[in-house]
């Protein structure tokens, strides 16, 4: 495959996220020229036509009328449904871009994982956070973090709700988190409740990993504001990454003037207000990370390299979020609250 041929693309799956997978190919089709959105498949022959119409593609309601027609596709359909779609698209030669989490279990996972190495398929997995601009500019700065507050709260809508909220929003959090800390978990304490659907709608977590760093996750899908934040410390710095801002303020800590105040060499007046402590604010290029998710995505099937965020990245992701889900189960039989409908398989 040459570097700049033409890639034939197709979305599978037309609901919320395959829409905006959608827009996003056309967007590139239109201001770059280097793609083209070959169709859109759902097994729902309205919500692919309107799909379709609103993209200027073709409406298609199997995988099967894709044969020999594309290059690459964004799977976009149910959790339950990925491994499926997934297997028949990389056994006819179509890499893939499976929206998280890629599966509902580590045994769909690794079979997931199986495939793509037996055909030589190209797999990303969808952890849309980890091209927020503001996570991008903040790689840099990491140094040893040792400790993680996260939030992210959503006001309820009635997406995902075949997931509960570990499922569908704090795994996100938990993907970031795991590619700065890059070290096994030693422990998991967890809550979780059930609000308005029947799975758990609000998460608390609290993660130590085997370097000593906690890490406390909140997720709720039934809050009134809507927040996205993840910060944490480090030796002499703090760093605060704004999801929806994209943004970063970082405050350090200058080890020889700190030294020198508590020493007493420098009369405070001089110092200033903050003494010892440097506020920046790094530069960020504001961008929509769904398209450079995505971008990143075509560049490694045109130059067969391997994807920014693997399926191996993605189990890894799904497996700790299981643990937390068995976890949450756990507490609610010691609290007696009896069981949610939310099912743990590994």
């Amino acid at each position: 495959m040459t570097v700049d041929r033409k890639l034939r693309i197709a979305v599978v799956g037309c609901g919320a996220f395959g829409r905006n997978h959608a827009r996003v190919y056309r967007q590139l089709k239109d201001q770059i020229g280097n793609v083209e959105l070959v169709g859109v498949v759902d097994t729902n022959a309205e919500r692919s036509a309107a799909l379709a119409q609103e993209f200027g593609t073709q409406a298609l309601l199997s995988v099967g009328q894709l044969q020999n027609k594309i290059d690459a596709a964004s799977v976009t359909v149910p959790t339950i449904d990925h491994l499926k779609v997934a297997r028949q698209l990389m056994e006819a030669g179509v890499d893939v871009l499976i929206e998280k989490p890629i599966a509902v279990s580590l045994a769909e996972a690794d079979e997931l994982i199986a495939v793509a190495h037996r055909t030589g398929r190209i797999a990303q997995a969808g952890h849309l956070e980890r091209f927020n601009p503001a996570v991008l500019a903040t790689l840099p700065l990491v140094t040893q973090p040792m400790f993680f507050e996260v939030h992210r709260l959503s006001v309820f809508t009635p997406r995902s709700l075949d997931v509960d909220v570990v499922m569908d929003l704090m795994i996100h959090d938990l993907d970031v988190v795991l590619s700065l800390v890059k070290a096994p978990v030693r422990e998991i304490r967890a809550v979780g409740l059930p609000v308005i659907s029947d799975k758990v709608d609000i998460a608390n977590v609290r993660i130590e990993f085997d370097t000593g760093c906690v890490a406390n996750f909140t997720a709720s899908r039934v809050s009134t504001e809507k927040v996205r934040k993840l910060r944490f410390f480090q030796p002499h710095q703090y760093i605060s990454i704004d999801y929806g801002r994209q943004d970063v303020i970082s405050i350090r800590v200058d080890e020889r003037a700190a030294a020198a105040l508590l020493r007493g060499d420098v009369p405070t007046a001089a110092l200033g207000p903050a003494p010892g402590i440097a506020v920046e604010k790094p530069e960020v290029e504001s961008r929509e990370p769904l398209r450079t998710e995505i971008e990143e995505f075509l560049a490694a099937v045109r130059t067969r390299r391997a994807p920014a965020v693997s399926l191996q990245d993605g189990r890894q992701a799904l497996a700790l979020a299981l643990d937390i889900n068995a976890a949450i189960q756990e507490h609610h039989r010691r609290a007696g609250l009896g069981k949610s409908s939310d099912r743990v398989t590994r």
